[in-house]
């Protein structure tokens, strides 16, 4: 006789059946990545959405992470007098991590579960079928344009939301503790080397590639039902939070 299974062995083997779809996925659209040509409209299309939909958003998340860490470092920092020393920390924060960090949530948020629910809805009316039939591939029709175009937005984004961060923090910095907002971004510009935001820029990429292959993959395992497109979007922002963390820490730990 067989042991039954337990929930945690049924948990295990559909994880690990969903990671290895997923890098499948993932090495499946690098290999269309050639035919790009004939879905450039529809790539710059899911770019233009994404990123423009997540401006204010971001522009939000962006703002109040700036002024937060100024706040909360000036409090320390005025008890040793070292108020004019927040340029360097808001704007090295929030290049190496806070940016491409909140900015990958945000669209995980925004835009990963919109890609699950859009192909998750096209997977229970049986469309994705249908493009299999005629010859289509879904990879190449569906998820390419939509992995090129979040990877991109990623980096725009970031670049975006550490200029805003960056500012929300001079702008405390000169309100509760008094430092020219001059010196603040001397301070800021001075701290900051190629390295930092070439980093930055990395997480930022390496992120939205990873927000858009997870959010495609449970799109196209969606199970039939609304409840399966429910479950799917579910899961395409929990796994994507989780691997935005841990990708984030492996590439801290790398540069």
């Amino acid at each position: 006789m067989f042991a039954p299974i337990s929930k945690a062995q049924m948990w295990f083997e559909e994880s690990c059946l969903g990671a290895g779809y997923t890098l499948d996925l993932l090495l499946r659209t690098a290999g269309v990545i050639p035919r790009l040509s004939h879905k450039k409209r529809e790539t710059f299309h899911h770019l233009i959405v994404c990123t423009l939909g997540s401006f204010p958003v971001v522009f939000i998340v962006a703002l109040f992470t700036g002024m937060i860490v100024s706040l909360q470092t000036g409090k320390v920092l005025r008890d040793y007098g070292q108020e004019g020393t927040l340029g360097f920390i808001v704007s090295v924060g929030m290049c190496r991590e806070m940016g491409p960090v909140f900015t990958a949530l945000a669209l995980a948020g925004l835009v990963g579960c919109t890609y699950a629910a859009e192909i998750g809805t096209m997977k229970v009316s049986e469309e994705v079928d249908a493009l299999e039939v005629m010859s289509i591939d879904p990879v190449y029709y569906l998820v390419l344009p939509r992995v090129l175009a979040l990877s991109v937005a990623g980096v725009v984004l970031t670049i975006y939301a550490d200029l805003i961060g960056i500012l929300g923090g001079a702008l405390v910095a000169s309100a509760k503790f008094n430092v020219d907002t001059k010196i603040f971004l001397e301070n800021a510009r001075d701290a900051l080397k190629l390295a930092d935001i070439y980093g930055g820029l990395l997480k930022a990429f390496v992120f939205g590639l990873t927000v858009a292959t997870v959010s495609c993959s449970q799109g196209l395992r969606t199970g039939y039902g609304a409840e399966g497109v429910g479950q799917a979007t579910l899961r395409a922002v929990v796994v994507s939070f989780i691997f935005i963390l841990v990708f984030d820490y492996l590439l801290s730990w790398m540069l």
